[in-house]
């Protein structure tokens, strides 16, 4: 951020309530949001730059290196620039990015949607913890487990997708795999909109591995809340983008 005195009170302010201390859980993701939050609410605006990378992290109560593939991921995505030298840091873009999306989301929108799947995946992943799985069930559950974390980029959402109905069909209700197929078409429109962050695809891959295992073992508790925590990371990334 520029160390302009005519807006100095207002991004101390502005700047104190964004980059508060991220939750461990799901850091990388809030980290994005919280950047791009502090981009498109003005905090910092084009052209002007991010603070101090020691700074940012020790705001945020994140590493160093999670911070920097948080800023990478928003200069792949076009939002931000890294320049060196003694006037150096990363700098807002002049132009920033305008989405894929034909149509605008509103917050109450996203909100919505983003609330009705957690209360399906949620339970979903408790139920089917709760259940004596048989041993196809279980190799049900591997096999979609393997299959997500592999292939091309291209198919990724598709078998992502796949692992989180394979999960709602072993909890043994088919209305429930009917209405979480439904809020999955709804959140698949919304993540089309975004980039697919590399980052992201690696912390989703070692969410997933949690809750299966959590599923496998019988641990409803467990399983509810490695769910919980995974679908706030992508909560996070669409809010942070899409809001």
């Amino acid at each position: 951020m520029t160390d302009s005195p005519a807006r100095t009170s207002t991004l101390a302010s502005a700047g104190d309530a964004l980059f508060r201390p991220v939750r461990t859980g799901n850091a990388f993701e809030e980290t994005v949001e919280r950047l791009l939050q502090a981009i498109r609410l003005g905090v910092a605006g084009p052209g002007e730059r991010l603070p101090a990378e020691r700074e940012l992290a020790t705001r945020l109560n994140i590493s160093r290196v999670t911070l920097r593939e948080a800023i990478r991921a928003l200069q792949e995505s076009g939002y931000v620039e890294s320049r060196r030298g003694r006037y150096g840091g990363t700098f807002v873009n002049e132009t920033l990015p305008t989405g894929k999306r034909t149509k605008e989301v509103t917050t109450t929108e996203l909100d919505d949607v983003l609330t009705m799947r957690r209360i399906l995946e949620v339970g979903a992943a408790e139920a089917a913890a709760a259940r004596t799985l048989t041993p196809e069930e279980r190799q049900y559950l591997r096999a979609h487990l393997a299959d997500s974390a592999t292939g091309a980029l291209s198919e990724y959402r598709r078998k992502d997708s796949r692992l989180h109905l394979a999960i709602a069909e072993v909890a043994g209700s088919p209305t429930l795999t009917s209405a979480v197929a439904d809020v999955r078409v709804r959140i698949n429109e919304l993540l089309d909109a975004i980039p697919l962050l590399d980052t992201n695809l690696d912390h989703s891959n070692a969410q997933h591995e949690q809750i299966v295992q959590r599923i496998l073992d019988g641990d409803p508790a467990k399983a509810r809340d490695a769910m919980a925590e995974h679908l706030a990371g992508t909560a996070s990334l669409l809010r942070g983008f899409l809001s």
